[in-house]
């Protein structure tokens, strides 16, 4: 009998300025669409880890946790399978923002003008703002 269990992803929303932090993807899903920074668990990492390391690859920027937004498991969230993420509020603390790893471009947006997100991001961030306030 084979067993089937979810993949698990981290988000790290930040916030500065009444801006948000997105990067561009780079692959599919949802290739050219902006989202916010995050990547799968590796194992052996724990999830706080893995979104500071995500944040990182993906942006340039440097943050700390600040705080847990909130656990994200629709089955149907992404199109590839079942994916389970879990979302941490960050709070910048270095870097010059640009795009890496999986990610075209990194970019501040004014959170009252969000481009069309992917996945379920636009959530997450309003969740984000309740705890963020």
């Amino acid at each position: 009998m084979e067993y089937k269990s979810p993949s698990l992803t981290v988000d790290g929303v930040m916030i500065r300025d009444n801006k948000v932090l997105l990067i561009k993807r780079k692959n599919d899903p949802y290739k050219d669409k902006w989202a916010i920074p995050g990547g799968f668990v590796e194992y052996g990492e724990t999830t706080e880890n893995a979104v500071l390391r995500e944040f990182r690859e993906e942006t340039g920027l440097e943050g700390i946790i600040d705080g847990l937004v909130g656990v994200y498991s629709d089955p149907k969230r992404d199109p590839r399978k079942h994916v389970v993420s879990i979302a941490y509020l960050l709070k910048y603390t270095g870097g010059n923002e640009k795009g890496g790893d999986d990610a075209k471009e990194a970019r501040w947006w004014y959170l009252e003008k969000l481009p069309d997100l992917a996945f379920d991001h636009d959530k997450i961030i309003k969740d984000a703002l309740k705890l963020y306030k």
